[in-house]
C-alpha cells in the first residue's frame, strides 16, 4: 500500500497502543505534527522541555508497555538524552523520534542551526547510540523496512530506540506492507524444549524452590505467570527493592525484600536457602544488594526476557513467559499451606504532634489503596516507602537504578495519562520538586487528578546524611509550594493543603480522599529527620564511595 513516512511511523506507534505522543515542538519536527492532527487515536502532548518529555514517556511506558517522545534535532534531543538514558537504564521501552533537518543537507554537510555548524550529522546519533538498542535515519528507499525494524526491537528488547525523521521527507509516499506491525517472537522450538525439559528436572529435585523478584518480571509481562507458578507450587517469592510491588506483599507466600545481608531472616532464609531459585534476571546495584552481599544459591535458573541460564547452560532464544507457562503446566498442585497473610500493626493519630518519618511512612501505607499507582522519588520517598507493605495490585514507580531526581513528577504526567481511571499518589522532596515542577502546570492544563504529596524538608535530606549534614550545598530556597498552583492554574482545578501535625496530615488524606481534582499536600518535616533505613544508608554511602580517609571521617 502507499502512504507517507510520517503516517506510516504514526500508525505503527498506534498499533503499538501508544495514545499520546509527548514532546516540545521544533522546526524540524513541526511537519510531523501536522501529520499527528489527522492521526486517529494518537494525541500530541506537549511537555515544559524534553528532559521531562521523556520522564513522562519512562512513566507512561511502565503502565502501557511503550511510549514515544518527540524532540527536534540537536538542542531538543540532548536536553532529554538523561531521561532517555534512565529508561534504558530502567528496562523500559521509549521511541524517540527526532525531527532532523533535511535530508539533503544532511548528506551534504551544510552547516545549520541546532548543530556544531561543522557539517557532522552522526553526531547526534552516536550519542543516543550508547542508550538505545536500535537506531535509524529514515530515507524515503528504508523508511517501510527501518521503521518495523527498530520498533520491534523495541518491544523484544524494552529499551529505547532512536529514530531521526528528516524535515523534507515525512510527507513522501512509500510502498509499506500490508497489515499490522508484526510482534510475533516466538521462542526457537528446540532451544524452548530443550529448556523446559532441564527447568523441570532442577526443579522436581527441589525440596525449598523459590522466585526472586526484579524489575524484569514486569517489563516483560511475567508477573502473572510468576504468580499463578508461585501459588500453584506454594513456593514462596522475595523481591528486590527493585521489583517492589510487580507480586502481591500482601500475600502468605511473599517472603519480604532481599536486600542481601539487610534482608529479613525470613526473606534471606527464602532466597538463600533455595535449591531452586527462578529469578527474573536480578541486576544487583549497591543499592538493592545489601553493598553487594547478596549470595544467591548455586542453582539459581536466570530468566532474561528472550533467554535463560539453567546450572550454566545458556538457552538463547528461548522466551522467559512461554518457559514459565510450560514449567507451570507441568507441575502438580501442592496442597495449599493456610499461611496467615502478613498483618499490619494498629495505628493510631497522635494529635498534637509533629510529623516525623518514622510515623509518616506507616500512615501513608495504610492510605495506599488496592490498584494505586505510587511514584516514590528517588531520595527520602522511596527509602521511606520501600520497607512498608503495600496493598494488592500496587503499581510502584521509582527511578532505583537510575536515581535521577526530579523523575517521578513529570513521570506522574505519563502515568496518568496512561492509566486515568486509576489514582496516581505522587511523593517527592523539595529539592527534586524544584528540578521539573513546571510539569506540574501540563498536569494541571490536562485537568488530570493525582494526589501530590510534597516533602518540604528544606534540602536533600539523603545528601545530608551522606556528607554535609549542616552545609548549605545541601539547602534549596524555601519557596511557597501550596501557592504554585495558583500560578500554574487559574482554572481553580486543584486542592492545595499543608500539613505539621499528625491531626493536620489526617485531615488532608480525608479530604484528598474524596477529592475529584488534582491534591497537592506539602508536609512540613525537620531538615535533619529521615526514615531510619536512610540513616544506616547515608554513612554506609559514604564510606563506600569516599574510602577510610574520605571527608566523613575527618568530620565525624
Amino acid at each position: 500500500m502507499r502512504i507517507t513516512i510520517g503516517d506510516l511511523l504514526l500508525r505503527r506507534l498506534t498499533e503499538l497502543g501508544i495514545e499520546y505522543l509527548l514532546g516540545v515542538p521544533g522546526d524540524y519536527n513541526l511537519q510531523l505534527l501536522e501529520q499527528v492532527k489527522n492521526m486517529g487515536g494518537l494525541e500530541f502532548v506537549g511537555t515544559c522541555n524534553e528532559l521531562n518529555a521523556a520522564y513522562a514517556a519512562d512513566g507512561y511506558a511502565r503502565l502501557k508497555g511503550c511510549a514515544a517522545i518527540l524532540t527536534t534535532y540537536g538542542v531538543g534531543e540532548l536536553s532529554a538524552i538523561c531521561g532517555v538514558a534512565g529508561a534504558s537504564a530502567e528496562h523500559v521501552p521509549v521511541v524517540c523520534i527526532t525531527g532532523a533537518p533535511p535530508l539533503y543537507a544532511m548528506e551534504q554537510g551544510i552547516a545549520l542551526h541546532h548543530t556544531l555548524a561543522d557539517g557532522n550529522y552522526d553526531d547526534m546519533m552516536n550519542c543516543f547510540r550508547q542508550f538505545t538498542v536500535a537506531q535509524t535515519r529514515l530515507t524515503p528507499t528504508n523508511a517501510a523496512v527501518e521503521i518495523d525494524r527498530v520498533l520491534c526491537a523495541c518491544i523484544r528488547e524494552k529499551r529505547p530506540v532512536y529514530i531521526q525523521l528528516p524535515s523534507n521527507i515525512s510527507y513522501l509516499e512509500v510502498d509499506a506492507p500490508e497489515g499490522g506491525l508484526d510482534l510475533s517472537f516466538p521462542s526457537e522450538p528446540l532451544q524452548l524444549e530443550a529448556a523446559c525439559a532441564h527447568l523441570l528436572r532442577v526443579w522436581s529435585q527441589a525440596t525449598k524452590p523459590a522466585l526472586l523478584i526484579d524489575m524484569d518480571a514486569e517489563r516483560f509481562g511475567l508477573a502473572a505467570l510468576l504468580k499463578r507458578l508461585s501459588e500453584k507450587t506454594q513456593a514462596p517469592y522475595a523481591s528486590l527493592t527493585t521489583g517492589k510491588c510487580i507480586l502481591d506483599e500482601t500475600a502468605p507466600l511473599w517472603a519480604g525484600l532481599y536486600v542481601g545481608e539487610a534482608s529479613s531472616e525470613q526473606a534471606k532464609q527464602c532466597i538463600e536457602g533455595s535449591d531452586c531459585l527462578i529469578a527474573t534476571a536480578p541486576r544487583f546495584i549497591e543499592g538493592n544488594s545489601g553493598l553487594f552481599t547478596q549470595k544467591l544459591p548455586a542453582r539459581t535458573v536466570m530468566l532474561g526476557g528472550n533467554s535463560v541460564t539453567i546450572e550454566n547452560v545458556h538457552y538463547e532464544g528461548v522466551r522467559a513467559s512461554e518457559l514459565i507457562a510450560r514449567l507451570t503446566d507441568g507441575l502438580e498442585s501442592n496442597v495449599c499451606v493456610d499461611l496467615p497473610a502478613a498483618a499490619r500493626q494498629s495505628w493510631q493519630v497522635e494529635q498534637d504532634a509533629p510529623l516525623t518519618q518514622s510515623r509518616l511512612w506507616p500512615r501513608i501505607a495504610r492510605f495506599i489503596d488496592k490498584g494505586d499507582v505510587v511514584l516514590a522519588e528517588s531520595g527520602t520517598s522511596n527509602i521511606g516507602l520501600t520497607p512498608q507493605m503495600l496493598s494488592e495490585n500496587v503499581t510502584y514507580v521509582t527511578a532505583n537504578i537510575w536515581g535521577s531526581i526530579g523523575y517521578t513528577l513529570p513521570a506522574t504526567l505519563g502515568t496518568t495519562l496512561a492509566a486515568p481511571d486509576r489514582r496516581h499518589l505522587l511523593f517527592i522532596g523539595d529539592g527534586s520538586f524544584q528540578l521539573t515542577v513546571q510539569e506540574l502546570s501540563t498536569i494541571l492544563r490536562l485537568g488530570l487528578k493525582p494526589i501530590v504529596f510534597l516533602l518540604n524538608n528544606r534540602g536533600y535530606t539523603i545528601e545530608r546524611f551522606i556528607l554535609g549534614m549542616e552545609d548549605a550545598y545541601n539547602d534549596v530556597a524555601n519557596w511557597k509550594y501550596a501557592d504554585l498552583l495558583g500560578v500554574f492554574s487559574d482554572a481553580g482545578n486543584y486542592m492545595a493543603m499543608q500539613a505539621r501535625t499528625e491531626a493536620e496530615l489526617e485531615a488532608a488524606l480525608e479530604k484528598a480522599a474524596d477529592s475529584n481534582s488534582l491534591c497537592f499536600i506539602e508536609l512540613h518535616l525537620d531538615p535533619f529527620d529521615a526514615p531510619a533505613a536512610l540513616k544506616v544508608f547515608g554513612p554506609a554511602t559514604a564510606e563506600f564511595d569516599y574510602g577510610p580517609r574520605g571527608p566523613q571521617r575527618l568530620l565525624a
